[in-house]
């Protein structure tokens, strides 16, 4: 009996293979938490003028309010980790260097917080930043996954 073609070839093996499935749960955790932070940054620079004060901290860095110096650049590394969260949930192409780039940017960012900032301003002390830790396997997760998911 001869086999034939149909459209729906493809679904017959049951091996369905999804850039999804190349995240470890510990990832897929996180991407909700920063897409959920990129819309409340979101908002909070759209609301920002009728704040009068929020507590707002990533990497080290404090603000209190969405519009100081350092409250548009909390928000503005969490928009980028929203949008780079919504690449990867979403299966996006150019997700994996987005997200590369998201953990060096982190990294750096941690760095100067830890390294630079405490010997520059007397009033900020010195802390270990434990998100050194995650952001390394995040860094080394995504270079490794990379080619794969930019070949499905």
């Amino acid at each position: 009996m001869e086999e034939r073609s149909t459209p729906f070839a493809e679904f017959d093996n049951n091996v369905l293979t999804r850039r999804r499935d190349l995240l470890p749960t510990w990832i897929k955790i996180f991407l909700w938490i920063f897409l959920i932070g990129g819309a409340v940054a979101a908002g909070l620079l759209i609301a920002g003028a009728l704040i009068t004060q929020t507590s707002l901290s990533l990497y080290g860095m404090n603000a209190n309010h969405p519009y100081s110096m350092t409250g548009l650049l909390i928000c503005l590394l969490f928009l980028f980790k929203g949008i780079v969260a919504y690449g990867l949930w979403f299966e996006q192409k150019w997700a994996p260097q987005a997200a590369i780039a998201d953990a060096i940017i982190g990294i750096a960012v941690c760095l100067v917080m830890m390294a630079i900032i405490p010997f520059m301003y007397p009033s900020i002390s010195f802390t270990l930043r434990l998100e050194l830790i995650p952001l390394y396997f995040y860094f080394k997760k995504m270079q490794s996954i990379k080619k794969t998911w930019e070949s499905l």
